[in-house]
C-alpha cells in the first residue's frame, strides 16, 4: 500500500531532466535556464542529477503559458510569486472564515443560554385598581 500512495505522490521527484522537459514541451537547456532564473527547483539526486515532480511539470506547463502569452522570464517569476501569495491570501481567509464561523456559532449558543423563555420570566405584577 506504501507503495501505491508514493507512486501517486505529485511532490515525489521521479522525472529526468529529459522527460520533464518532454512532458513541459520544451528543450532541456530551457530547464536549466528557467532553474538558473529560479523560477523552479527540481530536487537533486545524491549524483547531483535534477530530478522533477509532477507539480514541477505543472509549474513548467504554467512558465510555458506565461511565456506564451508574451511575458519575459521576469515577469513570469513575478507573476508566480503573486499566484502563490494570492493562494496563502486566500488560504489564511478561509481559515478566518471558520474560525469566525465557529466563534459566532459559540456566541449565539452563550446567548441563547441567557435567554429566559417569556413563560418562565418574572413579570412584575401591577395592579390595575391601584394608581400610580
Amino acid at each position: 500500500m506504501a507503495s501505491m500512495s508514493s507512486a501517486s505522490d505529485p511532490t515525489r521527484a521521479v522525472y529526468v531532466i529529459s522527460v520533464a522537459a518532454e512532458l513541459a514541451g520544451v528543450h532541456a537547456q530551457t530547464l536549466r535556464i528557467y532553474e538558473r532564473k529560479g523560477l523552479l527547483e527540481p530536487a537533486r539526486t545524491p549524483g547531483g542529477s535534477r530530478r522533477y515532480s509532477e507539480i514541477d511539470i505543472a509549474l513548467l506547463r504554467r512558465i510555458q503559458e506565461l511565456t506564451n502569452e508574451g511575458l519575459n522570464l521576469a515577469g513570469v517569476k513575478r507573476v508566480l510569486e503573486l499566484e502563490q501569495r494570492l493562494a496563502r491570501i486566500e488560504s489564511e481567509l478561509q481559515e478566518l472564515r471558520s474560525t469566525a464561523a465557529t466563534t459566532l456559532m459559540e456566541a449565539r449558543r452563550e446567548y441563547r443560554r441567557d435567554l429566559v423563555p417569556l413563560r418562565q420570566s418574572v413579570v412584575p405584577w401591577l395592579d390595575p385598581r391601584r394608581r400610580r
